[in-house]
């Protein structure tokens, strides 16, 4: 099985709609990402480079953002086993 590898980048700071500045994925997608299938993480990087093209014209500077905190952390890892 392969796997595709995660798109992180160590950056990790949450935009106002809890996506990823750095990697452009949204918490619920960074969740449990070893545990997702080849094809979810597909779909999921389909996501990322749609994002990364929004992102593109925008001053990273100017986006309020905040780390990941160990509760929303804690909560989608949650969710996503819910799911």
């Amino acid at each position: 099985m392969s796997r595709i590898d995660s798109p992180c980048i160590a950056c990790c700071k949450l935009d106002q709609h809890k996506v990823c500045i750095g990697c452009y994925r949204h918490i619920a997608e960074i969740a449990n990402w070893n545990k997702k299938s080849d094809e979810e993480l597909v779909a999921i990087m389909q996501q990322v480079a749609m994002r990364k093209q929004q992102y593109a014209g925008l001053n990273h500077h100017s986006i309020a953002t905040s780390p990941i905190t160990q509760a929303e952390w804690h909560a989608a890892k949650i969710k996503a086993r819910l799911s």
